[in-house]
């Protein structure tokens, strides 16, 4: 049974298919990301509010631009307005904004485009002039609002946690100070190689469509097209292109891998639009024979079917806060440029070479266009990319020049044409991928009145020992883009701006728990580190960390990471200081994930049992500057032997920060807009039960360190006074397991001082 989209289906659907999605927002530019099934040109007004936004104002930042045609039925464009007359938006009030679209002289206003006659009204703001709002960061951290999420899987086990943002919008909706100002999406928005089987369904013939062309993919020697490679029969293909999910008896993860680019498009526009999802989906046994498929089939139907429930609210949220973002593996594949050993086997091959580049191009078009919008502008390598894009896809996938212009810009390494391996080349002691000159980057600063965001890109800059084995963990950061990506930037300002706080966005953890960091040492021993991902993490490669803390603290005596990537959220405090200085400098850890994709483990840390049986514990290391290096040691070996610290040129003390008690949000009335009927019907059923079950107890899964169950984080301070030091807090917001159901939130506090205790 096939998923029914072809030109009536994508005809009857609104002019928006996905978006608006506000995305690069500053006070001279601010910059709207839309997808259209029609080519548009397309115009953006910034207005002025009054009366807390109720009241729209004077028109102040203007932008036009046409769309980029990706497909027959898919027309893309991120639209940056500015002023002509010198205006500039300021901190501590609402804005609003509004888009219109011109085709052949006729103008369709943005409320038309939302909605056509298949499909109801759908409202995006909330206020009565119906204009999504959105504030700017305030002139003071300590009223600074950041919101900061990870991995987010369709069919995941779980509610979406991301839903969540438009109920905390809308409660602050009128005041821009306590409005969250902005959200940063650190890895994962999208999953390319664990896809449902019913989501495949649907983004194979959805993509084709909106492509008006079938991709050839070359598979063993000939070409496929997606429909060839139906869902729950790709295992095979994927691992033999050497995508390492299908390793280690991992092959349901990538029965589903997506291949095409049409399949990447449109699984974007279907994690962040309900409009181009079916309205009902077949029955297990009309599609599957086997009874253990027909079962899986019908369970993650149900699981999508909660997800898609909940859409029109992440389609909201993300047009009414500047949405920021940067890739983790997932959004193009399992352990993406993990070690030397997986470049060499995936970009070797011509599958997998194809697959990387169309999960790259799919990104840049949905998420790093509006990340840097001015690499996109006239004459830039990002609007050559876009050109070559337009070209590749009128050829149907047929323009070899366009193909290799896409290549170039996206900085996918050359060829060895003996080898047909990706060529690698020397940046001090390690090797890097090759990219053309051209080639866009992915990493960007974010700057207001209040912070910094120094966003990494840690995934196509990473260093490969030259000296060891291909799968030896890598520096995430070569000497080169320790230079561009985070000196520079940290150089970059000057003694007149008044940044009071410094965010830096590592996708994967800079520290992980005590536990993890022994799994990966011994995978890495047995070498099976793709199974566990080893060598994504900062500290399994002590010398690329050390040289990370000590960049950060030269220039930096206070800094917050934002991380994901690892399913469950929590808070860590690193207090470091000189040995034969005065110097001493904090950095904590915020770390928020998943979205969607909570499993079994994670579940198990969440709660008390975590607490019993594998409590965190104070660690310390010894480190050097020149060359950077640091080693631990234990409690017992600093007691015996201070002289272990009078060696070292710095020291550093790590302590996790426990959660406050669970509280009930004030969002909890909103619980019933964020669960569907049938999903609400179930919980009632078992009504009786849940004062029975142990494991569902408040108590029980109140636990210390982390929150494992899908969860939202939202950021911010407490300023000092003359009797306490700056604090930044962390309330995650998940959903509670006890009956009734509901919203709830743990706090992490941690201060912004180093722990003076712990450093003697």
């Amino acid at each position: 049974m096939k998923y029914q989209v072809g030109d009536e289906f994508l005809q009857e659907l609104p002019l928006i298919l996905g978006g608006p999605i506000l995305k690069h927002t500053e006070s001279e530019s601010v910059t709207v990301w839309v997808a259209l099934k029609q080519s548009c040109q397309v115009k953006l007004k910034v207005y002025d509010t009054t009366n807390d936004g109720e009241t729209l104002g004077n028109c102040l930042l203007e932008g036009e631009r046409s769309t980029v045609a990706l497909g027959k039925y898919l027309h893309v464009v991120a639209i940056a307005a500015q002023s002509k007359v010198g205006h500039r938006l300021t901190g501590g009030r609402i804005y609003a904004y509004d888009l219109q679209f011109i085709v052949a002289d006729q103008t369709t206003q943005m409320q038309q485009a939302l909605s056509s006659n298949s499909s109801p009204p759908v409202s995006i703001s909330y206020f009565d002039h119906q204009k999504p709002t959105f504030a700017l960061p305030p002139k003071h951290f300590q009223d600074l609002q950041i919101v900061h999420a990870s991995c987010r899987k369709p069919h995941g086990y779980g509610f979406d946690a991301l839903p969540i943002l438009d109920s905390i919008i809308q409660a602050s909706a009128n005041q821009p100070q306590h409005r969250p100002h902005q959200l940063f999406l650190t890895g994962d928005q999208i999953y390319g190689d664990d896809v449902a089987d019913p989501s495949l369904w649907v983004a194979t013939t959805l993509g084709d469509a909106l492509l008006g062309w079938e991709e050839q993919l070359p598979v063993n020697g000939v070409y496929c097209t997606p429909q060839q490679l139906p869902p729950g029969k790709r295992a095979d293909v994927a691992t033999q292109a050497g995508l390492t999910a299908g390793l280690h008896n991992k092959a349901e993860k990538v029965n589903n891998h997506l291949f095409s680019l049409g399949e990447y498009y449109a699984t974007y526009l279907l994690a962040w639009s309900p409009v181009c999802w079916p309205t009902a989906f077949p029955q297990g046994h009309q599609v599957k024979r086997d009874r253990h498929a027909i079962k899986k089939w019908n369970r993650e139907v149900q699981h999508l079917r909660q997800f898609i429930y909940t859409l029109w609210k992440v389609r909201r949220a993300l047009a009414n806060i500047p949405m920021y973002s940067i890739f983790d593996d997932h959004d193009v594949s399992d352990d993406w440029n993990l070690n030397q050993a997986w470049c060499l086997r995936v970009l070797g091959h011509p599958l997998g070479r194809r697959i990387v580049q169309n999960a790259l191009l799919a990104y840049t078009v949905f998420q790093g266009w509006g990340n840097t919008p001015g690499q996109f502008t006239k004459g830039k390598s990002g609007e050559k990319l876009l050109a070559a894009a337009q070209v590749w896809s009128a050829s149907q996938g047929t323009d070899a020049k366009a193909n290799e212009a896409i290549a170039r810009y996206l900085g996918m390494p050359a060829s060895d044409p003996h080898t047909d391996l990706p060529i690698l080349v020397r940046d001090g002691s390690v090797f890097i991928l090759d990219r053309h000159p051209e080639a866009i980057t992915w990493n960007y600063i974010v700057r207001s009145d209040c912070h910094e965001v120094i966003v990494l890109d840690t995934r196509t800059w990473r260093g490969y020992p030259a000296d060891q084995k291909p799968i030896a963990p890598p520096m995430l950061l070569c000497s080169k883009a320790f230079e561009q990506q985070l000196l520079l930037p940290l150089q970059q300002v000057t003694e007149q701006t008044q940044i009071q706080t410094t965010f830096v966005i590592a996708p994967t953890n800079v520290f992980g728990l005590q536990v993890i960091d022994w799994i990966h040492h011994w995978h890495l021993q047995q070498e099976k580190v793709f199974s566990t991902d080893v060598g994504d993490a900062w500290n399994i490669n002590v010398e690329a960390l050390a040289k990370f803390l000590i960049t950060l603290f030269e220039e930096r005596q206070q800094v917050v990471i934002l991380s994901g990537d690892i399913h469950y959220s929590s808070v860590a405090h690193l207090s470091y200081a000189r040995t034969h200085s005065k110097l001493q400098s904090v950095l904590v850890q915020l770390t928020a994930s998943a979205l969607k994709n909570e499993e079994i483990l994670t579940r198990l840390i969440h709660t008390r049992l975590k607490d019993w049986l594998l409590p965190e514990k104070v660690r310390h290391w010894i480190g050097w500057i020149d060359p950077p290096n640091m080693v631990e040691i234990s409690d017992k070996q600093l007691q015996h032997n201070r002289q272990l610290l009078t060696n070292s040129e710095w020291h550093c003390v790590l302590e996790w920060i426990p959660r406050n008690s669970v509280q009930t949000s004030t969002y909890t009335a909103d619980i019933l807009s964020l669960k569907a009927p049938w999903k609400r019907t179930e919980n009632a059923k078992w009504k009786w039960l849940q004062p029975l079950i142990f494991w569902k107890s408040r108590w029980f899964q109140d636990g210390r360190e982390v929150v494992g169950l899908n969860n939202l984080a939202l950021v911010h301070f407490e300023f000092a006074d003359e009797s306490s030091s700056s604090k930044v807090m962390q309330d995650l917001y998940w959903f509670s397991s006890w009956y009734p159901t509901q919203i709830v939130y743990s706090r992490f506090e941690s201060q912004l001082t180093p722990n003076q205790a712990l450093l003697r």
